[in-house]
């Protein structure tokens, strides 16, 4: 019988990776298991990936670097040194090229167990909370909501409009569903403007995870 915690395919990943990242990737992962013993490994778009109800950290490894952070992290209160190299709206995920640039290990421990309590926390308000008809997806029509629908309408963002509109359904769904599920206001209108920002350079919202080659 297979085992949930430890898939194959994450082995054949961290072989495969440039020699500088194997170490990294292997240390993370271990860093994982020992904070979080039930979290679950998987491939995600090519990449591994640890989950428990939901995403809960991830992993890369490209030609120079490697990536790694967490699926919540602009939820979660993270020390601002720890991705202080990072700039943008979407500060969740750092490139490191070795081992002496990732925090110290107490540090990842703490970090991945409070990404596994807020993703606990998730998955039940989840089942306690209805969302409300107007923010489902239904059959192949997605509903746009309001904020979104304005700021396509605007002109500066006509490029962002050309993405979305020419997207297939399963892209326009995704963007949508990250927005309506945001919780706070502060946190939907950060996703708002980082929906613009990549649908005006034409990316899809899970570009991060598409595989590049290395």
């Amino acid at each position: 019988m297979s085992d949930p915690h430890h898939d194959p395919r994450i082995d054949a990943y961290i072989a495969r990776a440039p020699p500088f990242a194997r170490p990294i990737l292997s240390h993370l992962r271990a860093v994982a298991h020992k904070a979080c013993p039930e979290i679950r490994e998987t491939i995600k778009w090519g990449c591994p990936s640890f989950e428990l109800a939901g995403m809960v950290f991830g992993l890369a490894a490209f030609k120079k670097h490697a990536k790694w952070g967490f699926w919540r992290g602009q939820e979660m209160d993270i020390p601002a040194n720890v991705f202080s190299d990072q700039t943008g709206p979407d500060p969740r995920w750092l490139k490191v090229t070795s081992l002496a640039e990732l925090p110290p290990e107490r540090t990842l421990v703490r970090l991945v167990k409070q990404a596994a309590k807020l993703d606990a926390t998730v998955a039940a308000r989840s089942t306690t909370t209805k969302r409300k008809p107007a923010q489902k997806t239904t059959g192949r029509k997605v509903t746009v909501p309001v904020d979104l629908r304005i700021k396509l309408a605007m002109q500066k963002h006509a490029a962002a409009k050309r993405t979305f509109d020419g997207f297939p359904f399963s892209s326009r769904r995704d963007y949508v569903e990250w927005l309506e599920e945001a919780k706070r206001p502060e946190t939907r209108a950060k996703r708002l403007a980082t929906t613009l920002e990549w649908l005006s350079e034409g990316k899809p919202r899970n570009w991060k995870y598409i595989r590049r080659g290395r």
